[in-house]
């Protein structure tokens, strides 16, 4: 595995490409979905604005719930190998990170909180290590939807998302609530929706190593 200081130094050299890189994060099950259509035009967006942009979907990936593991490593990497590394060293690589996900028993989706858990990781090097160079700060935004009308649910996911983005060096400057989506795909009759949802792709895509570009 490499050192704590070579993976940094790397993914700092991959971040000085001239164009924006945007992760798209889809925690959703339901490919196609609401929170996938409304993903998918951000990252759309971002691409007609000259950006580099990726997609995971965390339904498609391999890996468990943290382990609370005693003997961690120091250089802010998960021990556990498995598909968990291939989100990590994404996020790393991303200038801006959009995360969308459904509400699910008024929270988010499983798979997502899965998901912010492994990153005690990262929290660990942060804040006990201190091997991560905060040079890679970056902005994120969170697409959130649900069949419900409870804005409280809304206010739940988003103070996770917020806490998530802290420890990650990410800078929550966005969001997206859509409410009242009971079928799928109907997202596609909302045109504010999905204007909002381009302006965010738009609007991260001039985004560039800690500054608009």
């Amino acid at each position: 595995m490499p050192s704590s200081e070579n993976l940094f130094s790397r993914v700092c050299r991959e971040n000085r490409k001239k164009q924006t890189q945007i992760l798209g994060i889809m925690a959703s099950p339901r490919k196609g979905g609401n929170a996938d259509i409304l993903l998918e035009e951000v990252l759309k967006a971002a691409r007609q604005s000259q950006a580099i942009t990726e997609k995971i979907i965390i339904n498609d990936l391999s890996f468990i719930p943290c382990q609370a593991c005693e003997d961690t490593r120091e250089d802010g990497r998960c021990k556990i190998e498995d598909d968990f590394q291939k989100i990590y060293e994404a996020v790393l690589r991303a200038d801006s990170i959009v995360v969308a996900s459904p509400i699910y028993f008024g929270s988010i989706s499983a798979q997502l909180k899965m998901l912010i858990d492994r990153f005690q990781c990262y929290w660990r090097a942060k804040y006990v290590t201190k091997t991560i160079d905060e040079a890679l700060m970056k902005q994120g935004g969170f697409i959130c939807v649900q069949a419900s009308s409870e804005n409280i649910f809304f206010d739940n996911a988003r103070s996770i998302m917020k806490n998530f983005f802290n420890t990650a060096g990410i800078e929550y400057c966005r969001e997206i609530f859509c409410s009242g989506l009971e079928k799928k795909g109907s997202v596609k009759e909302k045109p504010d929706y999905m204007e909002k949802a381009a302006a965010m792709g738009e609007k991260l895509a001039q985004f560039k190593k800690g500054k608009f570009a």
